[in-house]
């Protein structure tokens, strides 16, 4: 084992989705949206057995079994611990929604046990059955002559285990998850309303598509497919288009090996191991679990629709609010060179970051625009501006990262329109994917070249930006404008920055720079201070040099949605280190690096954690922030987050996370920076209005009342 400071990586990523289910299971939070705390907590499973245990799987499989450099665990006794944690987690998942469910119906809203139907409902599911849905269905049965059929990642399927007329036993296999009709039937009532999900619908009159054949048994099962594949890998031949290449690869993870089952109803335990070998989940039983919950959340929305009226159910409306640092109706380009700007998402609107691109793609002096797109929004008005800006003429290249983990076919289809508008596309480098977020507007006037700048911790989409904390900064600062255009130059040829001035780029410029101020910190012993907003911490070498300045006095307070590798708090080693977790109605997605107090402190944003695949791996970008008055405005937004006492855990010795204790007045940090910013956009449109006032009719009206 480890040192006792560090805690497993994947041990910690399901301690962060304990506590997202901690949401769901909290009475504080609106009935509905505690329904999708469980749809979250269950998405971000199926996103973990995918990826991470999917990796493990493949390292035992081809016996490269390196131990964790942190805990000394190997991947098998990795996946072992893991099985134990999801084990434990499944009954307060499933006695989650028991409870969710149970509570709407109070409201009206009845998720019907199918165990419990009246004659009534029984006859109506008969009718919809034989008319609507048993013509659809395409059930198979499994013997000799009937191979096992391909089970589609995630997909339902309804397992039935099937006795012929002589007494011969099969099994059979029917999709239960087509789109073609639906996943909720609604049955009649007069008020409110009453609902089952196709697949119990389905479950419920599996006998009657098999013919002859009676059912001994029947449930819902689920699959979960490994989907770690290396792009890199399937580069074989360099002749052919990346871009290619990934079309390939997605097709390819679709039919990788299961690395789960989720099955319900079925009585027959023994029955599902046996279907875990024919389809060959070879990581043993482990990874089989039997639940008391829908094993797909899809359904919510045709719920939510029929509860829109009851507000009560949901977060009451919050909308972004126009920044006071933006002037309405003056050009952008021209307010961010007289002063920096920075948003803050999702208490203020993105829309003045869409209108820098609008103005960028028609400005005569504009005569180029450089962007890296991670993750875009499906109907995104961003990939429309770049498109606009190349149609006017400017020099418009776009590095459309391909390997974004589950948007690949949505950024291949993106980087196909792009090109066919005539940007420049480009897909990233060989070994390092593009994270950061980073876009550059180059103005020409007579023989002079100036810079505007936005440096990003999110990405460049406009729904998330509604349910993401997120940091952006403008800048007219030339020492940025230059770094920046060193990066675009570097990604254009296919190498990576070696060396910048202002900006921290991943992964030469930006590990070394982090150490180097942790260690002047360190110097200043117990007058040191470094404070951290991050997702996620496992670099080794940084969580070391924490731990060294922890040692020296220095104060480290670190605020980590998700994964830490690092346990505070440990007497000797990390007690002068507070880390602390806030899992709220957003997702924090910002990363603020704070090095000194006063005088010294330097303040930088950025889109990278500090995880080796982000520091090692991957070009990431950090920015100064130069400007006091943003300084000021982080530093605040950072210490108030810390003195949450509705939705922050705090790490304990152990590696567990507590609530905080409310002393006091409620503190949701989130809803405070939300009404701050309605408070701010209220006070700047009074502001504006009275600049608008002329002192002319102003001296009037007093003339007037003293007649």
């Amino acid at each position: 084992m480890g040192l006792s400071y560090f805690d497993n990586r994947e041990l910690s990523w399901l301690k962060f989705n304990q506590r997202v289910l901690e949401e769901a299971e909290d009475p504080r939070v609106p009935l509905f949206e505690r329904l999708r705390f469980v749809s979250i907590f269950a998405s971000n499973l199926d996103e973990f057995f995918m990826v991470r245990v999917g990796s493990l799987y493949d390292q035992t499989l081809l016996k490269k079994d390196k131990p964790d450099n942190k805990t000394g665990l190997t991947s098998a006794q990795q996946l072992a611990l893991i099985a134990e944690k999801v084990t434990e987690l499944m009954p307060r998942f499933s006695e989650a929604y028991r409870h969710i469910r149970d509570e709407l119906s109070v409201f009206g809203a009845e998720h019907v046990d199918i165990n419990h139907l009246s004659k009534n409902d029984k006859d109506y599911l008969q009718k919809y059955f034989n008319s609507d849905v048993k013509p659809l269905l395409f059930p198979t049965v499994i013997d000799k002559k009937h191979p096992m059929p391909f089970i589609a990642n995630k997909a339902v399927y309804i397992y039935v285990k099937l006795t012929g007329k002589k007494g011969n036993e099969t099994r059979g296999l029917i999709p239960a998850g087509s789109d073609v009709f639906g996943r909720v039937v609604f049955l009649p009532c007069e008020e409110g309303f009453r609902f089952i999900l196709t697949e119990e619908l389905i479950l419920l009159f599996a006998g009657q598509v098999f013919g002859d054949y009676q059912v001994a048994d029947k449930g819902i099962i689920r699959i979960t497919r490994n989907a770690d594949i290396d792009a890199n890998e399937a580069l074989f031949d360099h002749d052919v288009d990346f871009r290619d290449v990934m079309e390939e690869v997605v097709k390819k993870r679709r039919k990788l090996c299961p690395v789960r089952i989720e099955y319900s109803h079925y009585k027959n335990a023994s029955d599902i191991a046996v279907l875990a070998e024919k389809i060959g989940l070879t990581i043993g039983n482990n990874f089989v679990f039997n639940v008391k919950h829908p094993l797909d959340f899809g359904f919510l929305g045709e719920i939510e629709n029929r509860l829109a009226d009851k507000s009560e159910l949901f977060f009451d409306r919050l909308v972004p609010q126009q920044s006071p640092a933006i002037i309405q109706n003056r050009p952008m380009l021209s307010q961010i060179d007289e002063k920096d700007i920075l948003l803050m998402y999702p208490f203020e609107s993105f829309s003045p970051f869409i209108s820098l691109l609008e103005e960028a793609a028609t400005a005569p002096d504009v005569v180029s625009v450089k962007i890296t797109l991670y993750r875009v929004a499906r109907d995104s008005k961003i990939v429309d501006a770049l498109i606009k800006a190349a149609e006017n003429g400017k020099d418009v290249l776009a590095l459309v990262e391909l390997r974004a983990r589950f948007d690949e076919e949505n950024n291949i289809g993106w980087s196909k329109r792009l090109e066919d508008a005539g940007v420049n596309v480009i897909y990233g480098l060989d070994n390092l994917k593009v994270h950061s977020k980073l876009l550059l507007i180059t103005r020409k006037n007579g023989n002079s070249i100036s810079y505007t700048t936005q440096i990003g911790t999110g990405n460049y989409n406009e729904r998330t930006s509604r349910l993401y904390t997120d940091i952006t900064l403008m800048t007219a600062d030339q020492d940025i404008g230059t770094d920046a255009s060193l990066v675009f130059s570097a990604l254009s040829i296919g190498s990576a920055v070696e060396s910048s001035s202002s900006l921290w780029v991943a992964p030469h410029c930006l590990k070394p720079r982090v150490v180097e101020l942790i260690d002047r910190e360190i110097t200043y012993g117990k007058d040191g201070y470094v404070g951290l907003k991050l997702n996620s911490l496992t670099d080794k070498d940084i969580i070391e040099k924490l731990v060294q300045a922890s040692k020296a006095g220095v104060k480290v307070e670190l605020l980590i949605r998700g994964i830490s590798c690092l346990v505070s708090g440990i007497e000797g080693e990390t007690d002068n280190i507070t880390l602390v977790s806030i899992v709220g109605r957003f997702l924090e997605h910002s990363r603020i690096y704070i090095f000194g107090k006063e005088d010294r402190e330097k303040m930088y944003i950025s889109s990278a954690d500090f995880m080796t695949r982000n520091t090692e791996r991957r070009v990431e970008v950090a920015a100064p922030i130069k400007d006091k008055d943003i300084r000021d405005r982080l530093r605040n937004y950072f210490t108030t987050a810390l003195s949450d006492n509705v939705k922050l855990r705090i790490q304990q010795a152990d590696g567990t996370y507590i609530r905080r204790e409310t002393e006091g007045e409620p503190l949701d940090a989130q809803r405070y920076f939300y009404f701050k910013a309605y408070a701010e956009a209220v006070a700047a449109k009074s502001a504006a209005v009275k600049k608008t006032v002329k002192p002319v009719k102003m001296v009037a009206k007093v003339r007037k009342v003293k007649k």
